[in-house]
């Protein structure tokens, strides 16, 4: 494997003192303003948890293929369940991988004035023949979860914000867990495990399988590697994070290249964004740090809305046609 080529960042430096902390709040906002990207270590997430998630992704890959189907997300109106390879899209183009996604475990919302988003609300998925695939998910999104408001409560410092100040526009997290698969390719030329995008909400933590390559950041105009680094996650911020900055923070772009037959890789990537409901106000920087803002990015093929509802069905109805066709035939009238 390759050297990192993205800034690594050591949490329990927080715990180390105030000036340990401070250079840690000062690393963070230099990594996010430059890069968007950036190892962390030091998460408290134990080689026997992390070896447990291993063993039950792959368990879980390794069932037969009518045990997956039998979860398919074709069959949940709120995006949760399991996607074949081939079933994702980005920027309308196929992804190559299978995964399951697993977001907060709540009722549906069977009311005609709710909004479009909420939608996403509901139940997941689960295998019945692996049922503790549910107690490893959920296990790995309380610690994430912490580790997640850790890190805001650091940035909330970094950009002379009150240290509560995520803490108060959240709400009620809408997390999202993906155990993804990607697949061997025989093909000559590297193909698409999934396509370049930016995240849609305010941080992601990814965890990879060890000595595993593929995932790619965008620096400068370049495609440069992000391999696996042993005990640590590749951290990076969403849409809404650059939005709450003024372009201050930075959402860039990445892809994973699939790896070359007959290997695979398996990846779980934990989104940490704020409720559906929520908008993130604009913080108020300080002059030094607002003279260096860009702006948010215009795009008019991909909008960054305020609201997180908006931006979260905006991407999983791109992301997933099929199950958008099942289940939201009238929103995508709407949006033609």
């Amino acid at each position: 494997m390759s050297e990192p080529n993205l800034p690594v960042l050591d949490l329990s430096d927080l715990d180390r003192g105030p000036a340990q902390a401070a250079r840690f709040r000062d690393a963070l906002r230099a990594a996010t303003h430059d890069v968007g990207f950036f190892y962390l270590t030091g998460t408290g997430v134990t080689p026997e948890l992390e070896s447990r998630l291993h063993r039950t992704a792959r368990a879980f890959f390794d069932l037969p293929e009518a045990d997956k189907l039998a979860i398919e997300n074709v069959h949940s109106p709120h995006f949760r369940g399991y996607t074949r390879v081939g079933g994702e899209r980005t920027q309308g183009e196929v992804d190559w991988r299978e995964q399951i996604d697993i977001g907060p475990e709540r009722d549906a919302i069977d009311a005609p004035d709710a909004p479009d988003y909420a939608r996403l609300i509901g139940p997941n998925l689960w295998p019945d023949a692996q049922p503790e695939l549910r107690e490893v998910a959920t296990e790995w999104q309380e610690h994430l979860a912490g580790v997640s408001r850790k890190l805001l409560r650091a940035w909330a410092l970094a950009l002379g914000a009150p240290e509560s100040y995520f803490d108060e526009h959240f709400g009620e997290p809408a997390t999202l867990l993906k155990i993804v698969r990607y697949p061997g390719s025989r093909e000559p030329e590297p193909q698409q495990g999934v396509g370049a995008h930016k995240d849609s909400g305010v941080l992601t933590l990814l965890w990879v399988e060890p000595g595993k390559g593929g995932l790619q950041v965008q620096r400068d105009g370049e495609w440069v590697d992000a391999p696996s680094v042993p005990g640590a996650f590749v951290v990076n911020i969403g849409e809404m994070l650059e939005y709450a900055t003024g372009g201050y923070l930075i959402a860039t772009n990445h892809r994973v290249v699939s790896p070359r037959f007959p290997g695979d890789r398996i990846s779980v990537p934990y989104f940490f964004n704020p409720a559906l409901d929520s908008r993130l106000p604009l913080i108020d920087l300080p002059a030094e740090i607002a003279a260096q803002a860009r702006g948010v990015t215009q795009d008019p093929t991909n909008p960054i809305h305020a609201l997180y509802g908006e931006n979260a069905l905006k991407s999983r109805l791109r992301a997933h046609p099929d199950v958008a066709e099942r289940w939201h035939g009238d929103l995508l009238a709407a949006r033609a």
